[in-house]
């Protein structure tokens, strides 16, 4: 089978202030790097323990990159850099997708690190009325081609927002949230050991995980900002409606027309 692993850095063990994630600082960014590596080769071998023989295309979905490619073992890298999940998933090739390093959407109480895409900017997203973050979309977009998100590693807030999406994906908590820079976590090697178990068993479950299909077209999306919108794209969008000077709504039948 071919699976798809989306990766990010705030979830992952030992990661847990902002100065770690939003810079391209390897001194400060470095250590947590190192730990999705080890993560997400835990996945890989945990997906391989099952199927021997699994393609792994592992993407870096971090904005500033989140893993060191030569730390990858038996996974095939892919930069989130000029293109996206759903064009990703356009290939009809992956058999499932699967989550590594995962943190909570916007607004999570006591979610460390919590955000929707732009940590800095973004307030919330909505989708057909329902409030969504990076998991449920690209989950949205997978099941909407008929693709099953199986299993999600990151913290305890994240893999309770997965597990909302989806009551049949299989997760690991590598730490439990504290506060927006506060959680309290697992040692790396228990950590890694929990996601090779937890991706082997959701690969062992893949046929009783249903792909997520519960928001459904035409979509209502309403975006909100920390502060006035100046993004061209949202200005010139043809269906923009500004519910004020930081709130965008428009509908659209493709999701790929919608920054998730």
């Amino acid at each position: 089978m071919n699976f798809i692993v989306i990766t990010d850095l705030e979830g992952v063990a030992g990661v847990d202030s902002f100065s770690q994630t939003r810079t391209k600082d390897v001194a400060l960014k470095g250590p947590g790097m190192k730990q999705l590596g080890r993560e997400t080769n835990a996945c890989v071998e945990g997906i391989r323990a099952i199927d021997p023989h699994a393609s792994v295309d592992v993407v870096d979905g971090h904005g500033t990159g989140g893993l060191f490619p030569d730390d990858l073992v038996g996974c095939r890298y892919i930069r989130l850099f000029g293109t996206s999940v759903y064009r990703l998933l356009e290939s009809g090739r992956y058999d499932a997708m699967l989550f590594v390093g995962q943190h909570a959407m916007a607004g999570t109480v006591a979610a460390p690190l919590n955000h929707t895409y732009a940590s800095r900017d973004v307030m919330y997203y909505r989708l057909n009325d329902v409030f969504i973050g990076e998991f449920g979309a690209r989950a949205l977009m997978a099941g909407l081609k008929g693709i099953p998100v199986i299993f999600l590693s990151g913290d305890d807030k994240a893999a309770a927002e997965a597990s909302m999406f989806i009551p049949e994906i299989v997760t690991a908590v590598t730490k439990r949230g504290k506060g927006i820079e506060a959680a309290d976590h697992l040692p790396s090697d228990q950590a890694c050991r929990l996601i090779r178990e937890g991706a082997a068993k959701a690969v062992e479950r893949i046929a009783s995980i249903p792909p997520f299909t519960g928001i459904q077209g035409p979509f209502t999306f309403e975006a909100r900002y920390y502060r006035p919108i100046e993004d061209p794209y949202w200005l010139r969008h043809p269906t923009a409606v500004f519910l004020d000077e930081r709130t965008v709504r428009v509908t659209t039948s493709d999701l790929s027309e919608l920054p998730l």
